[in-house]
């Protein structure tokens, strides 16, 4: 499928490798692409619903590309690792045999991927830097093979006005349709409940063009944009859409 992978400005590069753990919005956000990190093929939409994008047999293939050292090499396995302690979806190595995988690059800028499984090779970014910051937290990369795995951001969905309120004014100006939502017939929550924790959540601050929130929580008490790990509600989400059967439900 074509891609529609969107080229940065030295600006939007320099932004991203000047980013640090101190920074309010998660670097994934600042990656340049649809919603800042998904990259879309031309005629897709949200694959959510639509099993044409499931990965087979409950398994996403990956192979890493020769830009990584092998310290790189070791955070990313071990932070895959996670979809097995967690989830019912395993992410592995690919073989001969694989014809549709996920190929992960360090070369571009930002963290990035394709949502669902596109058909052939897929690309999926994790910009160069030391394990542990930037693209090699453990969360940004259990959130870009969340996109891999079919998920879009928890803030798209299409109850979240009655969770979170958008602060329009303060959104950088031609990226407000990174805060549109999604249909019911396009989305679905898996009857789950809105979850604040989830590492597919935009930070607070997402796109701001004056430093002010652009995302304010309707409960007080809540906090969004995390950056350490798949919640327990992601976790529950990827065993709905790829063995509802183990959970005891249908889809």
């Amino acid at each position: 499928m074509t891609s529609e992978l969107k080229q940065l400005t030295p600006e939007e590069v320099l932004r991203l490798r000047a980013w640090t753990d101190t920074d309010k919005q998660n670097i994934w956000e600042l990656s340049g692409q649809f919603e800042g990190d998904i990259v879309l093929t031309r005629a897709q939409r949200n694959g959510l619903l639509n099993t044409t994008y499931r990965w087979e047999n409950n398994e996403i293939p990956y192979e890493l590309a020769p830009d990584f050292d092998e310290e790189q090499i070791a955070w990313i396995k071990e932070s895959l690792e996670e979809y097995a302690r967690k989830t019912c979806l395993v992410v592995r190595e690919r073989t001969d045999e694989d014809v549709d995988y996920v190929y992960v690059t360090g070369e571009e800028s930002g963290c990035w991927s394709y949502v669902g499984r596109i058909g052939g090779v897929q690309g999926l970014n994790l910009q160069l830097n030391i394990p542990g910051s930037g693209c090699f937290r453990n969360g940004t990369i259990i959130h870009e093979f969340l996109h891999a795995a079919g998920f879009y951001h928890q803030q798209s969905s299409p109850d979240r006005d009655e969770y979170v309120e958008i602060i329009w004014e303060n959104i950088i100006s031609g990226r407000e349709s990174n805060f549109d939502k999604y249909d019911w017939d396009v989305v679905t929550t898996f009857n789950l409940e809105y979850d604040y924790n989830s590492v597919l959540h935009y930070s607070a601050y997402a796109f701001s063009v004056n430093e002010e929130k652009t995302i304010v929580t309707l409960d007080p008490d809540a906090e969004i944009g995390q950056r350490i790990e798949m919640s327990e509600i992601d976790a529950m989400k990827v065993n709905l859409m790829y063995c509802p059967e183990r959970l005891g439900h249908t889809l």
